[in-house]
């Protein structure tokens, strides 16, 4: 076991060698008093002696202190779970490299789903997760390239020369592609992948370190947002998007307050009879004289602000004050990954639902498949408690991920809907074709209903029809409405119903 050297303040530096002469020194003449045959006949020597062992002693403590100095220096710039470099090293060492003329590239590496592992297995198995990605980061940059641990799951890695930003994603993409194959911890298989962002700072065009560090932050956020596992270039554009996101962001929390946002409902039909059995709600941004955004647009920025939460907690309590005066049509409204990850959402839920007095089978919650796989187990336990209220739950855009059989099971939908590029497809390609009975029949299996959107001919409607879904939803039949629109519908529909009765 290495000996620990001892850390002294400044004081004690001086004040320990002093105590440790004098006790000497006090233990001298204490002797020499006791001892008749021992006189001091001059107390030169003795002052000479006492000021070489102080000057001994403090040269002792001084080494101890310098390396207590270096080791606190060390642990300063070293991670402790992982012994790489740390934050502050990284910073130093890019600034180091950038006073040359060669080129200085930085990665950072930002692990996908690490959160999940932490929540799932606990956080000792996250630790040992760390320190395996620790271990694959050096292999990768092997001696080339310099490693770090910033904190949390994010890592990154520095190399310096004429072509240091080629070589350098070139062991980025040999980290990934190591990733894609389970971690193997203890007796578990652990899946994790990683999302990589690349920035370079040449010497006509030197970067400071933070700059750097920002750029590759950026970079490694459009590498998550465009499907993770992947290796992304910094680019001028990233900024001038973010810049656009934080206008869009600012301006949806200026009309959340000022009342802009309104729905509108597109009714879905009966595939027997066409009737009108439920509306989906759909969320629009009256933005007066500014330029039109669609949901496309605007709801990924709240979703990533965190304004989903009270938007869509106000599209849910108005639409459920709409569609109560619509008796037995079913409400569709749509819910987002963040929605699905916030813990309150399901107590807003429950008090909207007691609020209202709506009637809880008749509200259907949609979800795509992107929103239960970035965080299933939350998603799941979620879905659960949503369900104890008696509330439907819908898979939205089915046929443009990768929904398995267990994925289905697993999640236990009331209903699928089939995306409407599936049904575009189906007229004209066999293959799509196939896909499209398949699913119907999976669905039917796993006792789903099943609804076809997008529909926009005859030719589709009647397709659908004959492959066996329940509901139709498209232009076919009829566009997004305003809501007392859909009271004129319904009450017409009601009306024709009246008469064939009493007929």
């Amino acid at each position: 076991m290495t000996q620990k050297p001892l850390r002294l303040t400044p004081a004690g530096l001086v004040l320990a060698p002093l105590l440790v002469a004098s006790v000497m020194t006090g233990a001298t003449v204490l002797a020499v008093s006791l001892n008749d045959r021992l006189t001091i006949t001059a107390p030169g020597p003795l002052l000479a002696a006492t000021l070489l062992v102080y000057s001994a002693v403090l040269l002792l403590l001084g080494r101890t202190a310098i390396a207590s100095v270096r080791e606190l220096e060390e642990l300063g710039t070293t991670d402790s779970l992982t012994g790489l470099p740390n934050r502050r090293a990284l910073h130093d060492d890019i600034e180091r490299f950038s006073s040359g003329t060669e080129e200085v590239a930085l990665a950072l590496i930002d692990l996908d789903a690490f959160k999940q592992v932490n929540d799932h297995y606990g956080h000792a198995m996250g630790d040992e997760l760390i320190v395996q990605c620790a271990r694959m980061l050096r292999e990768a940059c092997s001696q080339e390239a310099r490693c770090y641990r910033l904190g949390g799951d994010e890592f990154a890695a520095v190399m310096r020369g004429k072509v240091a930003g080629t070589i350098l994603e070139g062991m980025c993409r040999t980290l990934l592609e190591r990733l894609v194959s389970p971690i193997p911890i203890g007796d578990r298989q652990i899946s994790v992948g990683a999302s990589i962002g690349l920035a370079r700072s040449i010497e006509n065009h030197r970067l400071p370190s933070s700059e750097l560090l920002r750029r590759s932050d950026v970079a490694m956020s459009m590498s998550k947002r465009s499907g993770k596992m992947r290796c992304t270039w910094f680019n001028e554009s990233f900024d001038r998007r973010r810049e656009r996101m934080r206008e869009i962001e600012d301006e949806i929390r200026t009309g959340i307050a000022a009342g802009e946002f309104a729905l509108a409902y597109q009714p879905l039909v009966d595939a027997g009879d066409g009737r009108i059995v439920a509306v989906e709600a759909l969320l629009r941004w009256d933005r007066g004289t500014r330029a039109a955004l669609g949901p496309n647009v605007f709801i990924p920025v709240a979703e990533e602000s965190g304004l989903i939460n009270p938007l869509g907690l106000w599209a849910l309590r108005q639409a459920v004050a709409d569609a109560l005066r619509w008796e037995g049509i079913t409400l569709s409204v749509n819910i987002s990954a963040a929605q699905l990850r916030n813990p309150e959402f399901p107590i807003k839920l429950g008090e909207v639902l007691e609020e209202t007095g709506f009637p809880p089978h008749r509200l259907e919650l949609e979800v795509t498949e992107t929103c239960l796989v970035l965080d299933p187990v939350i998603a799941e336990r979620t879905l659960d408690v949503i369900r104890a209220f008696g509330v439907r739950i819908t898979l939205d855009d089915f046929g443009t991920g990768y929904a398995s059989i267990g994925f289905l099971r697993r999640f236990r939908f009331e209903k699928l809907k089939l995306d409407r590029s599936l049904v575009e497809l189906a007229g004209g390609d066999d293959g799509s074709r196939a896909m499209m009975l398949s699913s119907i029949a999976l669905a039917r299996a796993l006792n789903m209903g099943v609804t076809a959107e997008g529909v926009e001919t005859e030719e589709q409607a009647e397709l659908v029809r004959l492959a066996g879904c329940d509901q139709i939803q498209g232009w076919l039949y009829y566009h997004a409405l305003p809501a007392d629109e859909i009271d004129r519908l319904i009450a017409a529909q009601a009306k024709t119903a009246r008469g064939e009765q009493a007929a």
